[in-house]
């Protein structure tokens, strides 16, 4: 009970009229944010970052919460209108949510992903509220030999989920991040390393400028690459914003399962949001009794996609909090605004602060509603954001991330260090490199690193407490399993018991 009394304590401080002003107008941008192509959700938390830090961190921390649950949402509107997803996340959302666009039901479909959104948001703070504080408490017994070898399993499982083509390229994309990572005075004994002569990168690369560079300058330049979408403008009489409550009803069961399976895979280190809505739609369309409505405008399958990715945010919420691990490329932005803003994430959290989980759940409920009730009244007016043209939208995020980078150490070199980061980012996205492992290896090199160091220094340089702590060979296992399973050889090998089973019940 005493997650449910955090959360109704949390709803006490969040109350004022202050806050509450903050949650609406943060909600809303980014709303507008995430529904325009080309602008994410962590781009707009990153940037967003930026602007917080003469806030107190309660106010802070609630804008920025406010901007990831309403950008997660917002990607859905030109991903319905425009085929283009405004986020990764709402990639899914397009294959039934444009088709019905083009029937005339743009309104009626809208309605469905908000309802899909809410519901899935709802369905993962429930599960925040009662496993992330018994999560904390199991963090406590990790020493620095859990702690590597869980950074190394987030890396490896965020890009091996990531990755479009081969898992291969997420690895790739890991190590870079980790290499970037080592950059600088390491954490130990202040030695510098590969600072290439730089007096600038003693200290590293900080983890802002290359965000911004990797997720909003680069953004930028892929949206100017690639295509604008068509607006599908056609119109029904009978179309309406409301959803109806039978069909909510009838796809209960899809709505609970995809809200569970997206907060599993929000807690998996930084798999995201588009996992969550694709591995919920796979699931719906696997058990649906509609399969033929699929892809051709199916309600069964637009609500699947948007509670999956919806549930990710709350999920990943899970990990970031409580192990200082990002459930996501959104949650490691959040997990740099909090350590700014004084609150230390980690399994130190429910000594230090113990009520910041219950908070933190409220702020996502607040954000939920207010999406909630933009996405049902304001969906004309959403319409018409979409029609601004890329040559005016582009230029003011750029200007917003050189302002974001600056501000936050009054360096040019960090505005460098973004737009290197920028052109980086853009050139793997063409060659369909996931971004995610390069940004989760920068934020997580740091605990890898000192993890080993102070692992072997506590071993007086053996090896072996890394493999037979418990723990520790567990994590050990999930990441020699989940590499034979993406070799093709070895996967079918283990496959194949399961096939002769197949066969030999079809026989």
């Amino acid at each position: 009970m005493s997650g449910l009394n955090d959360l109704i304590a949390g709803f006490g401080t969040l109350m004022a009229p202050e806050m509450l002003f903050h949650a609406a107008w943060a909600t809303l941008l980014g709303i507008v944010v995430g529904s325009l192509p080309g602008l994410t959700a962590t781009m707009g938390v990153a940037l967003m970052t930026t602007l917080t830090y003469s806030l107190d961190s309660t106010t802070a921390i609630l804008v920025l919460v406010c901007m990831y649950v309403g950008a997660i949402y917002g990607g859905s509107r030109s991903a319905i209108l425009l085929n283009i997803p405004g986020t990764p996340a709402s990639a899914a959302t397009s294959l039934d949510g444009y088709p019905l666009a083009k029937q005339g039901r743009a309104g009626y479909a809208m309605g469905l992903a908000t309802a899909g959104s809410a519901l899935g948001t709802l369905a993962g703070v429930v599960m925040l509220v009662l496993v992330a504080p018994p999560l904390a408490e199991a963090a406590l017994n990790f020493g620095s030999f859990e702690f590597f070898w869980l950074a190394v399993f987030g890396i490896l499982i965020s890009g091996q989920l990531t990755a479009d083509t081969t898992p291969l390229k997420g690895y790739i994309a890991g190590l870079l991040g980790l290499a970037v990572a080592m950059i600088g005075s390491e954490g130990i004994h202040a030695h510098v390393r590969f600072n290439l002569g730089l007096q600038d990168l003693n200290a590293g690369i900080a983890l802002i400028p290359a965000m911004v560079g990797a997720f909003g300058f680069a953004e930028v330049l892929t949206a100017m690459w690639n295509r604008a979408g068509q607006l599908a403008i056609k119109k029904d009489k009978s179309d309406r914003t409301l959803p109806d409550l039978m069909d909510l009803w009838r796809y209960k069961v899809t709505i609970a399962r995809s809200g569970i399976i997206g907060t599993l895979v929000g807690i998996i280190p930084g798999v995201g949001e588009d996992i969550g809505a694709w591995a919920s739609y796979a699931a719906a369309r696997k058990t649906s009794k509609e399969k033929e409505k699929f892809g051709h405008g199916s309600h069964e399958g637009l609500i699947a996609a948007e509670t999956g990715n919806s549930a990710v945010v709350p999920g990943s919420l899970i990990p970031a909090i409580t192990l200082a691990v990002p459930g996501s490329a959104s949650s490691a932005v959040l997990i740099a605004a909090l350590f700014i803003h004084g609150i230390r994430p980690g399994p130190l959290i429910m000594i230090e602060q113990p009520d910041f989980i219950g908070q933190i759940s409220a702020m996502v409920v607040i954000a939920t509603l207010f999406m909630a009730f933009y996405g049902l009244t304001l969906t004309r007016a959403f319409v018409q954001v979409l029609k601004v043209p890329y040559a005016y939208l582009m230029p003011v995020v750029f200007v917003l991330c050189v302002i974001g980078t600056y501000a936050l150490s009054q360096r040019i070199f960090d505005i460098w260090i973004m737009v290197f980061f920028g052109l980086v980012g853009f050139v793997l996205r063409q060659m369909k490199y996931p971004m995610a492992p390069l940004v989760l290896g920068i934020i997580l090199g740091d605990l890898l690193d000192k993890s080993l160091r102070r692992g072997l220094t506590l071993s007086d340089g053996e090896l072996a407490p890394f493999f037979t702590r418990p723990v520790s060979a567990g994590f050990v296992a999930l990441i020699v399993l989940s590499i034979a399973m993406n070799v093709p050889v070895l996967r079918r090998l283990a496959l194949s018991p399961l096939r002769w089973i197949g066969a030999r019940r079809n026989a």
